[in-house]
């Protein structure tokens, strides 16, 4: 069984708007992926096909094997956990009872220490200080910290089916600052690596995905104008090209490359 997230030929239209057009991806466990691209490039959108929320015009999503589609994306429920931009909750859930709802997919065959599946999960993305607070009186870092937690927590352990497992997060280091971003990205790497789970993420900030990424996918008007090892695709040309910004690389003391802005 092929054990990839794996997309072909995705085509998305919006009225006469193609918003993407003929995009591939496939993604290995074990891996951390990075969408980029100019604000309207199509990522939000590619994710959320990728996810099964959407289904594409044309082409195809699989997840392990077999075809995703929203009319089949429950049945993934346990192995793929996504996470859109600016979730408000309804109602002002406590941080604990918002890491519970992850679990909630696995309510028929629940594992015999739930409580501590969302205690490592919360501990995990450092919130577990924050478990008996309403989520509404959090700062926006601290709810988005929470709900990437909640995300972890659905496919925190792997089923007794064996498949791997996916986290699909859309900008989840938007509203976070510069230590948390990096504090974040270093604990989504190393789990995706440890556990063994494909992590997929939307982000604009080409450094952090220099820094941190596996794989990454560049689009622009709904194109795929690249893909493949960040240092390969991130190239002082590219960047110019796609997002109209003259860069340079710089040297670092990790051996990371780093893109410098021109002024």
């Amino acid at each position: 069984m092929n054990t990839s997230l794996h997309a072909q030929g995705l085509r998305v239209s919006h009225g006469q708007r193609t918003v993407l057009d003929g995009v591939d991806l496939a993604l290995d466990p074990g891996q951390l992926g990075v969408i980029l691209g100019p604000n309207g490039a199509g990522k939000s959108t590619l994710l959320g096909v990728l996810g099964g929320l959407h289904a594409p015009g044309a082409g195809q999503v699989w997840l392990h094997g077999q075809p995703l589609l929203p009319a089949n994306a429950a049945r993934f429920a346990r192995h793929r956990a996504y996470l859109p931009q600016d979730l408000v909750p309804a109602f002002d859930f406590t941080v604990r009872e918002i890491v519970e709802l992850g679990r909630y997919p696995h309510r028929l065959q629940p594992e015999p220490d739930e409580a501590a599946i969302v205690r490592d999960a919360l501990q995990r993305m450092a919130v577990s200080h924050l478990a008996s607070r309403p989520i509404r009186q959090l700062s926006g870092g601290e709810r988005a910290r929470v709900q990437i937690a909640r995300c972890m927590a659905q496919v925190w352990r792997p089923g007794g089916d064996g498949l791997p497992r996916w986290l699909l997060l859309d900008e989840p280091t938007a509203a976070l600052d510069l230590q948390h971003q990096h504090a974040t990205l270093r604990t989504l790497r190393d789990w995706a690596r440890e556990q063994g789970i494909g992590v997929l993420l939307v982000l604009h900030d080409l450094n952090l995905a220099l820094r941190y990424a596996d794989r990454c996918w560049v689009l622009d008007d709904g194109r795929l104008q690249a893909q493949g090892a960040p240092a390969e695709v991130l190239t002082s040309e590219r960047v110019q090209a796609v997002w109209r910004v003259q860069t340079h690389r710089v040297p670092d003391p990790t051996g990371v490359p780093q893109l410098l802005m021109a002024a």
